[in-house]
């Protein structure tokens, strides 16, 4: 078979210290068929990124790599070429669509000067023929009104089509590799099936070979042929998709595909990576919805949310973010959430929580209507409705340790007699998530994203609260520590009898988490339903454009 690209005994260290490195790539070896995708999967840490960036040399200064190892492309090794001909090769022959188009592309330049710097540099066109050139690839890539985006600024678009103006700027010059890092882990499931199918387009059209990083097996089934599987930095096993998802040989890789949840089944516990690698049995007990029984917890009548605009000297305008919401939520139930960005699901959660003021509706808890109390009456009321965020790594404080961050909100709402006492209840709350007692001295960068999660977890349950908003709480971590921390949530959810509003993009999760399902739809709610009824007979057009758009790709390669 004709490679395109050869790596071959890869190794890759990192200067920690003078007299320290750690060891990122551990003699990793794998070709990249000319045509053809191939696909880099494992978790965060398994060097998945550090190998690709190592073919483009685009690694940290204190990266170093051993002097075995190669990358052989047309013959020669770019990891000894001189840096003057990687610079002539990177966005040439070699381009790369980065996680993070926010952090990728420049917010001081336009788009349009963004994607045409790249072809007046490398294919050395006047302005007027980069200009036209640039028009074409927005247009290919389907970004709406191109020429009227060639002067938008990156804030100036949504997610989705921030990632097609950096795939227009990786094929500007037809690359005949384009290296592709989680180009859609930040999306929404939509957005997502539109980048898949745009990536798997181009990758046709163009006879271009793909490198496809991903901890999202779903999607490397749907887009490429060969699948190498990564875990701390060695390579587990490799091969053609069909067969490695169809007969996985290596227990981590059997681990990968049981971790994530299914559409087709609701076990009492999800697979975890030790469950699958020490061959305990699987389980078949599947879960049962809680029954919706007694008084609604809480009430929710007609909730909205506006937000003025000045469209005008003198005019204005109202974005509506969420529109007249009505629901009910039961002590020990799960109320999912979904719906793309914009829906107003985060609105949802953040005005039931009191952190966004309702425009207008009612929040009925226990006889009192919390929209409608001031900040000291709603004091008491907040240690009971707590909230789990999305990003564990910016919702604690750096300067606090992991005992101080527990502490705190139980000093302010006055638990426990004394600090004593607190830090007894913080040490058991650390042992109830699952981390050390000796984790309680510890800073916040000391931990994984997991563990950062399992820590934010901790500090709302020191509240002893009774209703939890888990705002995308899951949505940044790879399968397996999902797969824990969902197993988590539901424990403390049977032991404490907690109440969840769970809010999430991600489908498959919010069907294995949930009792009942709201979907929203441009700030309302289109249709809600029970999880099981919700995805065996959508009954909105758009529930049923949501469902369509989930990969299938366990299934369609196995």
């Amino acid at each position: 078979m004709n490679h395109l690209i050869s790596v071959q005994d890869l190794q890759v260290s990192f200067r920690m210290s003078k007299t320290a490195s750690v060891e990122a790539v551990k003699r990793v070896s794998f070709d990249i068929p000319a045509h053809t995708t191939v696909a880099l999967v494992g978790e965060s840490g398994s060097g998945k990124s550090v190998t690709a960036m190592s073919i483009v040399r685009l690694l940290p200064e204190n990266a170093v790599i051993d002097a075995g190892s190669k990358v052989l492309y047309n013959g020669s090794d770019l990891l000894s070429a001189p840096i003057e001909h990687m610079r002539a090769l990177r966005g040439k022959d070699i381009s790369v669509v980065f996680q993070e188009p926010m952090s990728s592309l420049n917010p001081v330049f336009t788009v349009g000067e963004q994607i045409a710097e790249v072809l007046r540099i490398h294919m050395k066109l006047s302005a007027r023929q980069a200009l036209d050139r640039t028009l074409d690839l927005m247009t290919e890539v389907g970004i709406p009104n191109p020429r009227e985006r060639l002067k938008s600024y990156p804030h100036e678009l949504s997610g989705g089509q921030q990632q097609r103006v950096m795939i227009a700027m990786a094929i500007a010059c037809e690359p005949k590799l384009l290296i592709a890092d989680e180009p859609t882990t930040a999306l929404d499931v939509t957005v997502q099936r539109q980048i898949m199918e745009l990536l798997a387009g181009l990758q046709e059209r163009k006879k271009m070979s793909m490198l496809f990083i991903s901890h999202d097996l779903g999607l490397v089934g749907e887009i490429a042929s060969e699948v190498v599987v990564m875990r701390s930095g060695e390579v587990r096993e490799a091969g053609p998709v069909a067969r490695i998802f169809k007969t996985p040989a290596d227990a981590y890789t059997q681990a990968l595909l049981a971790c994530r949840p299914r559409l087709d089944a609701r076990p009492r516990r999800l697979a975890v990576i030790d469950d699958i690698v020490n061959q305990r049995p699987a389980i078949t007990e599947q879960r049962v919805c809680a029954p919706a029984s007694g008084a609604a917890l809480i009430e929710v009548k007609g909730l909205s949310k506006d937000y003025p605009l000045k469209v005008g000297l003198f005019k204005r305008s109202v974005f509506q973010a969420v529109k007249q919401a009505d629901f009910s939520m039961y002590r020990g139930r799960t109320l999912g959430v979904v719906g793309e960005s914009g829906s107003g699901k985060t609105t949802l959660g953040m005005m039931l929580t009191r952190l966004t003021e309702a425009s207008a509706g009612s929040i009925m808890f226990e006889g009192s209507d919390l929209a409608q109390l001031s900040a000291a009456q709603m004091r008491k009321y907040r240690s009971r409705i707590q909230i789990i965020f999305q990003n564990p790594y910016a919702s604690l404080n750096p300067r606090f340790t992991v005992g101080q961050i527990l502490i705190e909100p139980m000093r302010i709402h006055a638990i426990g007699a004394n600090d004593e006492e607190r830090a007894r209840l913080a040490l058991a709350m650390i042992e109830k998530v699952g981390l050390s007692r000796e984790d309680f001295g510890k800073y916040p960068h000391e931990f994984s994203g997991g563990q950062r999660q399992r820590i934010a977890i901790a500090r709302c349950l020191t509240m002893r609260p009774e209703i939890i908003v888990c705002d995308e709480s899951v949505s940044a971590l790879d399968v397996s520590v999902q797969a824990t921390v969902l197993n988590l949530l539901l424990d403390l959810q049977e032991e404490f009898g907690l109440t969840y509003l769970f809010i999430s993009h991600d489908l498959a999760v919010v069907k294995y988490m949930a009792d009942e399902i709201l979907v929203m739809s441009e700030g309302s709610i289109v249709e809600r339903g029970s999880s099981e009824e919700i995805y065996a007979r959508p009954q909105h057009p758009y529930t049923r454009q949501l469902l369509g758009a989930i990969p299938r790709g366990l299934t369609a390669a196995a």
